[in-house]
Order: C-alpha cells, then sequence, then structure tokens
C-alpha cells in the first residue's frame, strides 16, 4: 500500500483555549465531559473574535465516550450555541484523540466541507463508569424480566457479594487487549529495554514538574487556560504541578505496575479531566475574511503503527514518517513535546531516536534520526506534571507548542504522542 499522502494546504490555527487539568476525583470530577468541552469551545472563540454562528463544524477527540453523550462533539457544539444546521462529530484514536480531531477539521477544510472549525478534545476520566461483571449483568436481567414478585425474589436472591464488585471501566480502558498489558507494564518493559534507570526516570519527573510551575509562575499556561469557576471558587490553573516535590519524595513511591519494577504514580502521568479546543481554517481563509493574525500553523503530520507491548516507542515511528515526508532533521525542529505518558515511555524514546542500531533494525533507515535536545524538550513541562486527559492531551500539545514557539521567537516545533494499542502520532507545527 502507498504511504504517500496528498499535500495539504497549510492549516491556520486562528486561536485556542483550554480548561485547567485536574487529577481525576479531584477538582473537576463533578463537571461533566460536556460541560468541559463547551467551556473550551466558548473561550477558544472568544479569543478568536468569532460567534458560534461563524462555525461550520466541530470535531472533538473522547476517549471514554459518555453513556448519555454518544457523539459528544454534536451536544457540546448545540451548548455552545453553534447553530442546529452546522455539523459535528465525534474522533477516537486513543491518546491521539486531540490531534485527530484537527486532521478531521483540516480534511473537511481541504474537501471545501467547511471554512471555520473548531478541534480539540475534552475528557472527563473521574465520570468513567463502574461496570458489573457478566455474571451479575445476567442475574439483574433475569430480574428485570421477572413477571411477578416472587420470580423477581427468586432472581436476586442469587445475586452473591462478589456480583456486586464493580468492574473498573478506566482500567479496562488502559489495558491493551491484543498483548494483554496495561499500558503501565508496556512502561516497564521500555525501561527494562533500554536500561532506564528508576533514578532517571524520577528525575525526569521532578524536571517536569519543575519546569510546569516554572511555566506557571511566569504566568505562561494562563496565557491559554481559561479559568473555571468550581463550587463557587475560580480556578485559575492547572492543579497537578508541584512546586515542593522532591527526588526523596518520589523515591519513597512503590512500584505499581511489577513489584521489581521501577515505574511509580510519581513518574507516570496521572488520571486527569480537562478540554482543549482550537479554532483552525485554511491559511489563504485569513486574508480574504479574518484580519486577525493567527496562533501558527499546522503543517504536516504523520501517524505509525507499531508493536502494541512497545506502544510508547510511537512518537519515534511516527517522527521518522514525518521526517522522510518533509525532508527534515530532527534538528531541524526548535522546540519537541513528547507526551508524558511514562518518565520510561519519554526517556525510552530519545534513546531510540539516536540509536543507529534501533533505526536500522526497526525503521529500515540507515542512521539514527538524531539526538533529542533535553533543552527544546517539553520546556514548559509535560504530562507527568500537568495531566493527561486522554482525549484532550493531542490538542493540548499543539496548543501549548505553538505558544511556546511564539514566545521565545522560534519557527518550528513538533508534536508528539504514544497511543495505546501501539500507533504514535507526529504534527509538524510553524510559527510566523
Amino acid at each position: 500500500m502507498s504511504s504517500k499522502l496528498t499535500r495539504l494546504d497549510r492549516l491556520a490555527v486562528l486561536a485556542g483555549a483550554r480548561t485547567p487539568q485536574a487529577k481525576s476525583f479531584g477538582a473537576l470530577a463533578d463537571i461533566t465531559a460536556v460541560a468541559l468541552g463547551m467551556h473550551a469551545t466558548e473561550m477558544a472563540l472568544a479569543k478568536a473574535k468569532l460567534a458560534p454562528k461563524d462555525v461550520d463544524e466541530l470535531v472533538i477527540g473522547n476517549v471514554a465516550s459518555p453513556p448519555d453523550s454518544a457523539n459528544i462533539a454534536r451536544v457540546i457544539a448545540l451548548g455552545s450555541q453553534i447553530p442546529p444546521e452546522r455539523i459535528a462529530h465525534t474522533v477516537n484514536r486513543n491518546c491521539a484523540s486531540g490531534m485527530e480531531a484537527i486532521i478531521g477539521g483540516w480534511l473537511a477544510i481541504q474537501t471545501g466541507r467547511a471554512e471555520i472549525v473548531v478541534a480539540g478534545g475534552t475528557e472527563s476520566m473521574s465520570r468513567i463508569p463502574l461496570l458489573f461483571s457478566e455474571a451479575a449483568k445476567q442475574k439483574l436481567l433475569a430480574a428485570g424480566r421477572s413477571k411477578s414478585l416472587m420470580q423477581r425474589i427468586r432472581a436476586y436472591a442469587r445475586l452473591r457479594m462478589s456480583d456486586l464488585k464493580p468492574v473498573l471501566g478506566v482500567e479496562l480502558g488502559l489495558t491493551d487487549p491484543s498483548c494483554g498489558m496495561n499500558m503501565g507494564e508496556t512502561a516497564e518493559l521500555l525501561a527494562e529495554e533500554f536500561a532506564i534507570t528508576r533514578d532517571a526516570q524520577d528525575a525526569f519527573a521532578l524536571n517536569s514538574h519543575r519546569k510546569a510551575v516554572a511555566a506557571g509562575n511566569r504566568c505562561f499556561l494562563s496565557g491559554e487556560i481559561a479559568p473555571l469557576i468550581v463550587n463557587g471558587q475560580e480556578l485559575r490553573l492547572d492543579v497537578g504541578p508541584r512546586a515542593q516535590q522532591s527526588l526523596a519524595q518520589l523515591a519513597r513511591l512503590e512500584p505499581i505496575f511489577r513489584r521489581d519494577g521501577t515505574v511509580t504514580a510519581g513518574n507516570s502521568c496521572p488520571l486527569t479531566d480537562g478540554a482543549t479546543s482550537l479554532v483552525i481554517c485554511r491559511e489563504g481563509y485569513l486574508g480574504a475574511k479574518h484580519a486577525a493574525k493567527p496562533l501558527g500553523f499546522v503543517s504536516d503530520y504523520a501517524i505509525a503503527g507499531c508493536d502494541p507491548r512497545r506502544m510508547g516507542l510511537g512518537p519515534v515511528y511516527a517522527t521518522a514518517k514525518l521526517l522522510k515526508q518533509t525532508g527534515l532533521k530532527l534538528g531541524d525542529f526548535d522546540l519537541i513535546e513528547i507526551n508524558e505518558a511514562f518518565a520510561a515511555q519519554v526517556l525510552a524514546c530519545v534513546k531510540a531516536s539516536a540509536s543507529k542500531s534501533f533505526a536500522t533494525e526497526r525503521l529500515g533507515l540507515n542512521a539514527a534520526l538524531g539526538e533529542i535536545d533535553p533543552e527544546k524538550l517539553n520546556i514548559n513541562g509535560g504530562a507527568i506534571a500537568l495531566g493527561h486527559p486522554v482525549g484532550t492531551s493531542g490538542a493540548r500539545l499543539v496548543l501549548t507548542l505553538l505558544r511556546a514557539l511564539r514566545e521565545r521567537g522560534l519557527k518550528r516545533g513538533l508534536a508528539t504522542l504514544c497511543v495505546g494499542g501501539g500507533q504514535g502520532y507526529a504534527m509538524m507545527v510553524e510559527s510566523e
């Protein structure tokens, strides 16, 4: 099958906004994914100086589809006062859903279906349902079908205490059905294969917190966060970054995926709630109908598949494809964002990118992709500190990266993330 892509016109990002992000079952636990998505959408449109009626289409990434909002994008669109004759759809590519939404909007614009699109992601991991076991379900269904009180009593009498133990929907969602490993176990595999120590992982995690705290202190992150009123109080910043985090604290945490492992809650991203929206259009549309200077541009992307057991290496595979498409080298990017699902996973990507043997054996290349300069990588912290609302993160990476390029007067950035199930996504963005 040909891997050649039709060249797309450069995509302009007019503006973007996101909610604060908070660890699940915490500050945002009472706010639905719909409400989070509406807030991000409304604030992004306000930043772009556009009204809901100006939107032709809305595309939202979401992984844990709420049972009461099957096509959550449509619910968000209508709740945001986007006219009902405009269209909306939801996409799911696991952790890359936010990027997939951008590509969905880009294609809608490229084919002439839309001129202005809102694309992004929303996720309330707090509200992923608890499920019944199959045995409990069958007994409850039997009770529901009972035609008499006595039949119903007999059906309920067959229930056992073990039937009442809930099945964690989030645990199922974070376990790959093809290899039977949860995402943390895949990180342990990479830590072992790439000889990534516990100390290296904890140091990386500490650095993520320090950079995120510094970005918050200099008010960089507040430039993209649209504050939310939660229980009568205004939440203005992400809840995750910890100014007092220390290596000693991280070292005390026990491994959570393997008894003799190195991956802990401290060097992994937390389950997170949050939403991000971007207002996008064709670059040529700007001069014709919109006077605002764009935040930046999306100019290319690549998606790659890899071994689900090593899904954390997805960014390396996707970046290799992107470099081949563009003719660029890794050193041509001024800033790089690799989503921090796990410290071990990001560090494995850094090592794999610099490895000639990995390039020849796994990528079919004659030379390594190149060294990733730590001074260019996740300069404002990453998901270990900021959180990883799975349907949202792809769009959040693009928003943060474009703003970081503009802040520093730089030109080109790479946003990439691993995808549960064994895929990688890489996106090239540019700033004027």
